[in-house]
């Protein structure tokens, strides 16, 4: 699996890693992917408090319970949870969930009414503490991450974890470049656009066909590969099944060519500034 330097951190993360977005629903497979996913070197590990109202981090214990240093793992706290006493005791209950001592990463899902500078006191605190080695943002566009910048300086956001797929290229815009200049890592939730992959007899469905042919790749290895083009950008699939965990990690080594990338850029074009970051 090919790793790469993670933004702002002194450790190599693998390109491809696993969510865990409604893993709850089908708990017992989703531990197996998880675990198999683990086999494969799909280290990276994200969940979130909300994400089945802390079902998904119980399971991702489960998942990893004897594997821990394997792993790069990642949570998050919800805006409603994010003041400052309210983030402490938000990231120790995900701990309990999680049954480990420390976060690798820790994120705020998305920007709320909460200043963000009172969230970003906590997460230093449980740096500070030990509890998180670094944190970061989620769903942050590029003005919400300048306005993080000017409370804490550069080098302390480790990435944006934003949505990010063929058929929705925001981030491109102002996110994309903000972050590469700023060494903050993306990081590509719903890469497949949660049921919204191109169908195989669509346009855009055939390209992404013809090129993962000369790879001797599937259709959505391709994708991944594509979104995976930029050096400090990585990507999160669900892992929800045995054989969807080994098409993605078998993405993790595949590099398109130029001309390959540029097939696929014009099959799904990058569209309008949006005015708003979409996010789901």
């Amino acid at each position: 699996m090919r790793a790469r330097s993670f933004g702002l951190l002194d450790r190599a993360i693998p390109v491809i890693g696993q969510g865990t977005w409604l893993i709850e629903k089908t708990p017992d497979a989703a531990v197996a992917a998880l675990r198999q996913g683990l086999d494969l070197g799909l280290t990276h590990v994200d969940t979130a408090e909300m994400y089945g109202s802390g079902e998904a981090e119980r399971l991702v214990a489960r998942a990893i319970a004897d594997r821990r240093d394997e792993v790069f793992l990642v949570s998050k706290v919800m805006p409603q949870n994010a003041s400052y006493r309210s983030a402490l005791a938000a990231c120790e209950a995900s701990l309990r969930r999680l049954k480990t001592d420390r976060l690798d990463l820790y994120l705020l899902h998305w920007r709320g009414s909460v200043l963000l500078e009172e969230t970003f006191r906590a997460f230093a605190r449980l740096v500070a503490d030990g509890k998180i080695r670094a944190w970061g943002v989620s769903n942050f566009d590029a003005d919400d991450l300048e306005e993080a910048v000017s409370l804490v300086g550069e080098g302390q956001i480790a990435c944006n974890q934003v949505l990010y797929h063929l058929g929705e290229r925001a981030i491109e815009h102002r996110v994309l470049p903000w972050c590469a200049a700023h060494g903050v890592a993306v990081v590509a939730y719903s890469p497949f656009g949660s049921g919204r992959f191109p169908a195989g007899r669509s346009a855009g469905g055939r390209v992404l066909a013809d090129v993962a042919a000369r790879y001797q790749a599937t259709p959505r290895q391709a994708a991944l590969a594509w979104l995976l083009r930029h050096d400090g950008s990585f990507a999160i699939p669900k892992a929800s099944s045995l054989a969807h965990v080994e098409e993605n990690a078998g993405a993790g080594e595949l590099v398109l060519s130029e001309s390959d990338l540029a097939m696929i850029d014009l099959a799904f074009p990058l569209g309008k500034p949006p005015k708003t970051l979409p996010i789901i």
